[in-house]
C-alpha cells in the first residue's frame, strides 16, 4: 500500500478487477453482489442507491465480508465511529471522518463499530461510463482510495447525505427520481473536495503517468515512451504503478482504453468499426479481440445490450 507525504491519501495495491475473468479459485471465494446480500439486480435506469451504513451492516452484526460488485461503484462515508476495512488487498483500522472509494470489480469489506454513523452511495457502471472523459468524477470513481475529509466537508456530506437518503423513498416517482439523481450526483461530486485537499500529494510518478495516459492512450504508445517522458526506467515506473494502483503500466493503459470503448459503444451511435478507429486501432478485428479479451464478450454484443 502506498501513502502520500501529507498523510491524507492512501492508494491500495493488489487490486482485483473484472476487466478479465477472475481465476476460478478467487471467483469461488469472493462473492459478487449487486448491493451487499442482494442477489437481484437493481433497475439499471436507476443510476444510484443511497442508505445509511447502519441500515445494512446492522443486519450482518456490523460486518460486511469481502465481496465485489461487477457493475457498481461505491463511496462509503464514515462520519463517526470505527471501521476495519479491507480494500483491494490492503487492511486498515481507522476512525471517522473517512471516505472510501470502492470501484467496480475491486474487492472490499468492512467491520464497523455499533456506534457508526455515515452513508453508502452506489453508482451504476452505466453512470460512470456515461461521464465525459474530461470529467474528473469518472477518474475519482475508478480509483480505490481512502480520504480524510475536513470538518467543513464532513458537515456538507452529512447534510447532503441526509437529504439523499430521504429522497430514496420517492426515487421511482418521476419528479422524485430527478431529485434523487441530482442529489446523488451532487453528493458524489462533493466527495471530490477531499481529494483536492491533499494538494500536491497526487503529483508523484504514478499519478503523472496516469495523466500522460489520459492524454495519449489512443496513440498506443509503448511503455518505454511513457518512461522516457517521465525520465525514469520502465522498471521504476512499473514498481510505482504497482505500489500506487495495483496494476502494471500496460494494465492501466488497457483499462483506460476499455473504459472509453465501453462508453462509446453504450452512449454514442458509433459503430464498432468507428469506435475502433476513434481509439486508434487500425484493424477493427484487433479491437474486437482486445475487447473480448478484456470483458469476455464481443463489442457487437455490448452495442446490442445498449440498444435493448
Amino acid at each position: 500500500m502506498g501513502r502520500d507525504s501529507c498523510d491524507k491519501l492512501w492508494y491500495f495495491p493488489d487490486m482485483t478487477t473484472l476487466t478479465r475473468p477472475l481465476p476460478a479459485s478467487v471467483a469461488h471465494s469472493v462473492p459478487a453482489y449487486d448491493l451487499y446480500g442482494d442477489s437481484a439486480a437493481p433497475q439499471r435506469e436507476d443510476f444510484f442507491h443511497a442508505e445509511t451504513i447502519a441500515v445494512r451492516s446492522r443486519r450482518y452484526d456490523w460486518e460486511i465480508s469481502p465481496h465485489i460488485h461487477s457493475g457498481l461503484s461505491q463511496i462509503l462515508f464514515v462520519a463517526r465511529g470505527e471501521v476495519r476495512l479491507h480494500l483491494a488487498g490492503a487492511d486498515r483500522r481507522e476512525n471517522g471522518p473517512l471516505l472510501v472509494c470502492a470501484p467496480s470489480g475491486i474487492v472490499h469489506g468492512f467491520r464497523f463499530s455499533p456506534d457508526v454513523e455515515g452513508f453508502v452511495v452506489t453508482a451504476s457502471q452505466d453512470f460512470v461510463d456515461s461521464l465525459a472523459r474530461q470529467d474528473a468524477l469518472g477518474r475519482h470513481l475508478r480509483a480505490p482510495t481512502m480520504l480524510q475529509p475536513d470538518t467543513a466537508l464532513t458537515a456538507r456530506l452529512n447534510m447532503l447525505g441526509t437529504a439523499l437518503v430521504d429522497a430514496e423513498r420517492d426515487r421511482f416517482d418521476p419528479n422524485g427520481h430527478r431529485l434523487h439523481h441530482a442529489l446523488a450526483e451532487a453528493w458524489l461530486r462533493t466527495t471530490m473536495a477531499a481529494a483536492q485537499n491533499v494538494g500536491g500529494a497526487q503529483g508523484g510518478l504514478a499519478e503523472r503517468f496516469r495523466t500522460l495516459v489520459e492524454a495519449s492512450y489512443r496513440e498506443h504508445r509503448p511503455i518505454e515512451h511513457y518512461a522516457q517522458r517521465l525520465h525514469c526506467t520502465v522498471r521504476t515506473l512499473s514498481r510505482q504503478t504497482q505500489a500506487n494502483f495495483g496494476m502494471t503500466p500496460l494494465q492501466i493503459v488497457n483499462r483506460r482504453l476499455l473504459f472509453e470503448a465501453r462508453r462509446l459503444l453504450r452512449f454514442t451511435n458509433a459503430s464498432c468499426s468507428e469506435v475502433a478507429a476513434e481509439l486508434g486501432f487500425e484493424d477493427p478485428s484487433y479491437f474486437s479481440r482486445f475487447y473480448k479479451r478484456m470483458t469476455g464478450r464481443a463489442p457487437g454484443m455490448e452495442k446490442q445490450r445498449a440498444e435493448e
